[in-house]
C-alpha cells in the first residue's frame, strides 16, 4: 500500500501537516505556506514545529487585519480562515495531562481569528451556546442562504483533538454548499470544552447528542424531520454511539466506523499482551504499562497517548488502556434505526473495526472504502476531502430526499 508522498520521514508529522495542508480546499490554508512551514521544522521537534505554524498564524492573522481595515472583506475572511487553521496546528505537539500552557493561549487565538472569519462569510455564520447540564456547549451555525427556511441539516461531530472550527474545513463547508444548514460544536473532550472548562470525554454519547438535537430542531434554519449527523476521527465511534440512543437522527456517517476503542488499542499490541488485557496477568500488565510510560516520552510515538490521559481525565497509560473498554457499541449498533454510512480509509489503522460496525448494523447501510490509489487513503481522507465529501455526501442527499 502506498501514501501520499511524504513531507517528513516521521510519519505522525507528515499525517498532521497533511491534516492541516488539506483544509485549502475549503480556504483553511495554502499549501504554498504549508510547504514553508514544513522546510522550518527540525523533524520531529514538537517545539519547532509550533514556532514554524504560529509564525505562518501570526502572518496570516496580520494581513487579515490589514485587509478587513481596508474593506477588503474576502481577502479578510480568506486570511482569517487560514490563521485560524495555522495556530490550532500550531499546537497540535502540545497536548498532553497536562497540557503546555501555549495550548490555551494559542487555541484562543484560533478560535477568535475563526470568529472573525464567521463574521465575514455570507451570510455571516453565528457563534451558537448550547445548553447541556449546567454549563454549555460552543459552536457555530452556518446557513445556506440568507433566508430562515428549514433546510436539511448535518451536525459534524469531531474527534479526539478537534474543534468545532476545524469541523468546518472538514465537511460544514461542504454541506453549506450543497444547500445544508450545518452546525458545529465542542463536545465534552473537545475544544474549548477540555481547554477551558476541563470537560472529558464520556462514553454514552447519546447524552451529549440529545440537546444538541434538541437545540438544532428548535432553530428556524433546521428541518426537524431531516437532521443528519456526521463523525469524524475518533467521532466515528461518537456518532454511531449517539444514533443508537437518539432516535430523531435522519442519519448518520462514521468516518472512519469505529466498533470498538478497546479492540483497536488491542490490535496493536502483540497477541500475548493483548490476551491479559484489561485484567489479566499482573506481570504482563506490568510490562504493559512500563513500555507506555517510557513511550509517552517520545515526541511522536508518545502523544496519541498523552492526548488519551488529557481528554479522558486519566492518571496512567494503563488507566487509558482499561477505559477504553467502555467505548464499544457492543449490544448498542443493533439499535441504531437510521440509515448509516460506514467509511474506511486503506491506510487508517483508526478503522480497524469499520467493518465490525457495519456487520452489527440492523438499519440500512453502506459501506465505503477510500483508496491510496486516488490519494484518499489517509485518515479521515486528508489531502483528499473533497473525495469524501462526494461520496458521503451523495449518499446523504439520496436519504434526505426520501424522508
Amino acid at each position: 500500500m502506498c501514501g501520499v508522498a511524504s513531507i517528513f520521514k516521521d510519519a505522525l508529522f507528515n499525517a498532521q501537516w497533511l491534516r492541516a495542508a488539506g483544509h485549502s480546499l475549503s480556504g483553511g490554508a495554502e499549501v504554498g505556506e504549508c510547504l514553508a512551514a514544513a522546510r522550518e521544522i527540525r523533524k520531529p521537534d514538537g517545539e519547532s514545529w509550533f514556532a514554524a505554524w504560529k509564525r505562518l498564524a501570526e502572518g496570516a492573522l496580520t494581513a487579515a487585519e490589514t485587509s478587513l481595515a481596508k474593506r477588503h472583506r474576502v481577502s479578510a475572511l480568506s486570511a482569517y480562515l487560514r490563521a485560524a487553521n495555522y495556530f490550532r496546528a500550531a499546537y497540535t505537539f502540545l497536548i498532553g495531562a497536562p497540557p503546555d500552557p501555549r495550548v490555551a493561549e494559542t487555541y484562543r487565538r484560533h478560535r477568535d481569528a475563526f470568529a472573525c472569519a464567521a463574521a465575514l462569510m455570507t451570510p455571516p455564520a453565528e457563534r451558537i451556546a448550547i445548553p447541556y447540564e449546567d454549563t454549555q456547549l460552543d459552536g457555530y451555525l452556518f446557513r445556506a442562504a440568507d433566508d430562515r427556511i428549514a433546510r436539511s441539516t448535518l451536525i459534524v461531530n469531531g474527534g479526539y483533538d478537534s474543534t468545532a472550527e476545524e469541523a468546518y474545513h472538514f465537511s460544514a463547508a461542504a454541506a453549506v454548499a450543497r444547500g445544508y444548514t450545518a452546525i458545529v460544536f465542542d463536545g465534552p473532550g473537545q475544544g474549548g470544552s477540555i481547554i477551558e472548562r476541563g470537560m472529558v470525554f464520556r462514553p454514552d454519547w447519546e447524552a451529549v447528542m440529545r440537546p444538541v438535537v434538541d437545540f438544532a430542531a428548535a432553530r428556524p434554519e433546521v428541518d426537524a424531520s431531516k437532521i443528519a449527523l456526521l463523525g469524524i476521527s475518533f467521532g466515528g465511534y461518537l456518532a454511531p454511539r449517539a444514533a443508537s440512543g437518539e432516535p430523531r437522527l435522519a442519519a448518520c456517517i462514521a468516518d472512519p466506523g469505529e466498533f470498538s476503542l478497546f479492540e483497536e488499542f488491542r490490535s496493536r499490541v502483540p497477541p500475548f499482551v493483548a490476551r491479559e488485557i484489561p485484567d489479566g496477568n499482573p506481570f504482563v500488565l506490568a510490562l504493559l504499562d512500563h513500555i507506555l510510560r517510557r513511550r509517552l516520552r517520545h515526541t511522536t510515538e508518545g502523544w496519541g497517548l498523552r492526548r488519551g490521559l488529557w481528554v479522558h481525565g486519566v492518571q496512567s497509560p494503563l488507566d487509558y488502556v482499561k477505559l477504553t473498554r467502555e467505548y464499544t457499541l457492543e449490544g448498542r449498533a443493533a439499535d441504531i434505526r437510521c440509515p448509516m454510512l460506514v467509511c474506511s480509509a486503506e491506510n487508517d489503522e483508526i478503522g480497524a473495526t469499520a467493518r465490525k460496525l457495519y456487520d452489527a448494523l440492523p438499519c440500512e447501510k453502506a459501506f465505503v472504502t477510500f483508496s491510496a490509489e486516488e490519494g484518499a487513503g489517509e485518515h479521515c481522507e486528508a489531502g483528499a476531502r473533497e473525495v469524501f465529501n462526494q461520496r458521503a455526501f451523495d449518499w446523504l442527499d439520496e436519504i434526505m430526499r426520501r424522508t
